[in-house]
């Protein structure tokens, strides 16, 4: 009745992430009298209430024999609750590109804002065992720590998720008579702030605007007079065609650039040498002259050998999505009295 099948395993995916920052988590064993350490032990962690663990600790006490004892660390998932307050309209769609090719894209409603509740919880026999593991943890939470998680398999969709530690609390227990068996337990609870996806389309759903036409006229119905076209500029070079390089150094104030062969070169074209985008002004000969520091990009010193890439149509063709760009544009003038032909994409 709601919809398809669909799984994007977001649970899963921050139960792993939040036990993944636990499971590197030490204690050692020293000798009081030098200091020295005696014994490095890992603290092993699994998925479930630490009661569990201690119940059976207690009941089979044959698995101490196995290395099923303490110190131990455990978690859960306590509670599920939707966050008002990071709500996006339902109707609402954002842009989702597929890592096999940035190409495509696919419109996709916006995700579901859900908080997801969990307690990390640890035991252990001796009061400086649990203190050696809240040490190794509380400092990396003021009071969240932030995990980036690729959230859509197979898709260019990475959030931050913070996890908030929200609450401590302890417990020192003895199970029977005094005597017998000691449990020191820590409770921690963090909040994780997590998205839910609807389905993903299987289908391509759109691309990348490459190119804008507005036509103008004087009057409402008359044919276009004039025709005004936007098309992507690339700002760096996609292909790495190597065209030519330089035959001599160039300071940051020089505009005259000297290169082996600038027969591959024309006037206003965009050049890259290294991470400086240039603008072809003229060229006489295999001497170039330019305007430097075309998009905001740096002006850098480059030197002989150094490689000059051309960006060119097949740059322009292969920007992909949330890449910087910029826009050529052209303008021209008709008196033929035609109209252009959305269906047939020509002018009739």
């Amino acid at each position: 009745m709601i919809g398809n099948y669909f799984y994007n395993e977001t649970i899963r995916k921050t139960v792993i992430a939040f036990g993944t920052l636990f499971n590197n988590i030490y204690i050692k064993k020293t000798d009081d009298a030098t200091g020295n350490t005696l014994k490095t032990i890992k603290v092993p962690i699994a998925y479930g209430p630490m009661q569990k663990f201690l119940a059976r600790i207690e009941q089979q006490p044959d698995l101490e024999k196995n290395n099923f004892t303490l110190p131990r660390l455990s978690f859960e998932i306590t509670s599920y609750a939707y966050d008002p307050s990071r709500k996006a309209a339902p109707i609402t769609k954002f842009i989702l590109k597929e890592n096999s090719d940035k190409s495509k894209i696919k419109k996709v409603f916006m995700p579901v804002p859900y908080d997801i509740g969990f307690r990390l919880s640890f035991a252990a026999k001796l009061q400086d065992d649990v203190l050696q593991i809240l040490e190794q943890i509380l400092p990396f939470f003021q009071p969240h720590y932030s995990v980036t998680m690729n959230i859509l398999q197979g898709h260019e969709e990475k959030k931050d998720i913070p996890f908030t530690l929200t609450n401590i609390s302890f417990k020192d227990e003895y199970e029977g008579d005094f005597g017998e068996r000691r449990a020191i337990t820590y409770e921690l609870d963090f909040l994780a702030k997590t998205y839910f996806y609807n389905e993903i389309p299987t289908d391509e759903s759109g691309g990348i605007i490459k190119r804008v036409q507005i036509d103008y006229a004087t009057n409402i119905k008359a044919p276009r007079e004039v025709r005004y076209v936007i098309t992507p500029q690339a700002t760096k070079d996609y292909n790495d065609d190597n065209t030519t390089s330089l035959s001599g150094n160039i300071n940051t104030r020089q505009t005259l650039l000297k290169v082996v062969n600038a027969a591959l070169i024309e006037k206003f074209e965009y050049i890259r040498v290294n991470q400086e985008t240039m603008r072809v002004e003229s060229i006489d000969g295999n001497n170039v002259i330019v305007e430097r520091g075309a998009f905001g990009t740096t002006i850098q010193e480059h030197f002989t050998g150094d490689q000059l890439d051309l960006i060119n149509a097949a740059d322009n063709a292969a920007i992909e999505i949330g890449d910087d760009f910029g826009f050529d544009s052209d303008i021209s003038f008709f008196q033929d009295y035609k109209e252009f032909s959305p269906s047939q994409g020509t002018d009739v």
